[in-house]
């Protein structure tokens, strides 16, 4: 029986059970995209992670509906002429959960931890003199050369952390969530692989206004948000039709059609931004340190096989072709796309592969099993591989320990890994600045660790670019390069639903879910 058959046998039975428990009027129970593994989202890239991480900390700018930067925790910022020199004022009545005054001290070493981590903050930290505190309320970042993106830069998802906490080495985690945010973690009731839960936060002053994505007033209206992990599609779609959850942020396309027909349930599609569904290589072993192989494995990718496994019938929401940056945005280009809109020919692919110099070695395909998408695309990617004469192993596994797994820099035969499965978010790999995948850092970039001294030049350039027209050229040369290099294979563009019961009012659209403004009616 085919998994889509497997998946309307399941929604069948669901749509026949007897309605359960409703909800608590004070509480909202939620099923996340998948396992919260580790909270701490400067240590791990994962979207989810990043989730958590907007539950309980807040930052010091925050990204409105039209995706540009807006005070937050701020009460205002300076800029010197020269550009060099920018003097940042922290609002009144900010504090911690644990009732301590939020300090430009916090700051400074929250923004340095997070900094080493992310594009954005890296660049930050290359053009950073010094970050000192002023006064109770106030510091400054100075520049050695102008740097105009840092209210961006410090909208993504740079939290305000304790001072003793911020200053854990980044490559390590953190043992403590003491936050700035709207709710708290309390961490004894977290059970990886089951729940997550947090409370409002009583010592949170949230800003005045409405809220508009990550700016604006982020006020929870629930005493508790409760993250409940249904890695089986069909059981969550029937705890939704019964009551037993308020929202479930990721259902199975499969299951679209049969969630529509439900009665108190709604089916939305707040995500106009759309994630980018992406191959992670791994450049520092064999036998994807060769290029002329990633070029060969390039020459064969179709996206539209990877869009009909992971989405299926609902064409609406995806889209091809997606290059390196994303569809609809100022940066995506047609530069080079047709490595990957080109006419596709095994037979040559094969041969390329025979060229390139491949001896054999393993080919190690992580799959998360409990990420339907991710793991639909690595069904894919097996198939590509083997067709094309690749010596595969495939490795299925909870995306947890995909997480953990890909850290690894050993070789594939000593429990390292070739190639993940992944997405990203649009907006996060809409331009040079902030896309993590595209970096050519070597050691300290995502992982696969590619090395591009020609990348990083493009980017530099493109962070100095005078004009528009000066950054959609040199975003059309990385395009061209990043087919060339091949530091990852993008595979298209997917718009995620979203599902929640019809009594869940004023949702703040978003690509991911936002738990301030939300309310049961």
């Amino acid at each position: 029986m085919s998994r889509r058959s497997v998946l309307a046998a399941g929604a069948a039975l669901t749509l026949a059970t007897p309605a359960l428990a409703q909800g608590n009027a004070r509480v909202l129970r939620f099923v996340p995209e998948g396992n919260l593994a580790n909270p701490d989202p400067v240590w791990t890239t994962t979207t989810i992670a990043r989730n958590h991480g907007a539950m309980i900390w807040d930052t010091l700018f925050g990204l409105d509906a039209q995706f540009e930067p807006q005070p937050q925790m701020l009460a205002g910022h300076e800029v010197s002429d020269d550009r060099l020199t920018w003097r940042f004022t922290l609002r009144e009545g900010l504090a911690f959960s644990d009732g301590e005054t939020v300090r430009p001290a916090d700051c400074i070493a929250s923004i340095q931890r997070w900094a080493r981590r992310r594009p954005l903050g890296q660049t930050l930290l290359a053009r950073t003199e010094a970050m000192t505190p002023i006064d109770d309320t106030r510091f400054e970042i100075r520049l050695n050369k102008p740097y105009g993106l840092i209210p961006r830069a410090l909208a993504d998802s740079c939290f305000m952390m304790p001072e003793r906490i911020a200053k854990t080495d980044p490559f390590q985690q953190i043992r403590e969530y003491i936050g700035s945010g709207p709710f708290t973690f309390p961490v004894n009731e977290w059970v990886s692989g089951s729940r997550a839960v947090y409370r409002r936060n009583p010592a949170y002053r949230p800003r005045e206004g409405a809220p508009s994505f990550m700016a604006g007033g982020k006020v929870a209206h629930f005493d508790r948000v409760e993250w409940l992990v249904m890695p089986d599609s069909a059981t969550a779609m029937g705890a939704l039709q019964n009551g037993e959850v308020d929202w479930i942020q990721r259902p199975d396309y499969d299951l679209l059609a049969s969630m529509r027909k439900m009665r108190n349930v709604r089916v939305a599609v707040h995500d106009k931004v759309g994630v980018i569904g992406m191959l992670g290589i791994n450049h520092i072993h064999p036998p994807f340190d060769n290029p002329k192989l990633l070029r060969a494995v390039l020459s064969a990718v179709n996206q539209a096989d990877y869009m009909a496994a992971a989405v299926g019938a609902e064409p609406e929401l995806f889209h091809i072709p997606c290059g390196v940056f994303t569809p609809g945005l100022p940066m995506a280009t047609d530069a080079g796309m047709q490595a990957l809109t080109g006419p596709r020919d095994l037979a040559q692919s094969r041969r390329l592969v025979q060229d390139s110099g491949y001896k054999g070695e393993r080919v190690v395909v992580m799959s998360p099993s409990d990420y339907p998408v991710q793991a639909a695309f690595a069904q894919v990617t097996v198939d590509l591989l083997k067709q094309l004469g690749l010596n595969i192993e495939f490795a299925s596994m909870d995306w947890g320990t995909l997480v953990q797994r890909r850290t690894s820099k050993e070789p594939p035969e000593k429990g390292g890994w070739s190639l993940f499965t992944t997405t990203y978010e649009g907006l996060t790999v809409a331009d040079p600045s902030s896309h993590v995948p595209l970096r050519g850092n070597g050691p300290q970039g995502w992982f696969g660790w590619p090395t591009s001294p020609r990348l990083e030049a493009l980017r530099d350039e493109w962070l100095d670019a005078p004009n528009l027209a000066d950054q959609k050229r040199i975003a059309g040369e990385m395009q061209v390069l990043a087919f060339e290099e091949v530091p990852f294979i993008p595979v298209g563009q997917i718009f995620n639903p979203t599902a929640y019961r019809t009594d869940i009012v004023d949702v703040v659209p978003a690509s991911f879910p936002i738990f301030w403004g939300v309310k049961r009616a």
